[in-house]
């Protein structure tokens, strides 16, 4: 396993639309453990594909119930509301108010192509969306109900 380089905003990378995995690989499972040593290494609670310079829709949460790795996901259900600070690493140091569902469900595969299907309240929702978002090439700036702050600055509504 190896921490890789994470891709910041400006990167044309963070606004492509990753493709399909259509196998898993040794190289993907290689990612996958890649991605979440640099996400821990990073202090975060998820990280796409893009967000390590690999257009592959993956994206790998850990939210304090352990890790999970999501492979082709695609987000099935949303409901309710939830509005708060959030923060990105291809953002450091940034901060904005977010409006993200408060349920949702979501099918993936793992990384033995098996599906499964998950449903997330709270920041376990708010993660998914978030992640799901970079694999279409969108920043949670871009969705932001406010401009970005430092970090320091930040005072929640």
């Amino acid at each position: 396993m190896a921490i890789r380089n994470l891709r910041y905003d400006g990167d044309p990378i963070l606004r492509k639309i990753s493709k399909e995995v259509k196998e898993v690989t040794p190289r993907i499972e290689e990612l996958i453990d890649d991605m979440f040593e640099t996400m821990e290494a990073e202090n975060g609670c998820g990280l796409a594909g893009p967000q390590v310079g690999v257009l592959k829709r993956i994206f790998v949460i850990d939210v304090g119930d352990g890790p999970m790795e999501f492979i082709n996901p695609v987000i099935l259900e949303k409901s309710g509301s939830q509005t708060g600070g959030e923060g990105c690493l291809s953002l450091p140091g940034k901060i904005a108010t977010v409006t993200r569902p408060n349920h949702v469900v979501c099918e993936a595969y793992d990384r033995h192509m098996n599906k499964f299907r998950i449903e997330g309240e709270e920041l376990l929702a708010r993660a998914i969306c978030h992640e799901y978002d970079h694999l279409d090439g969108v920043l949670y700036k871009d969705v932001a109900d406010g401009p970005l702050c430092n970090v320091d600055d930040y005072e929640e509504e």
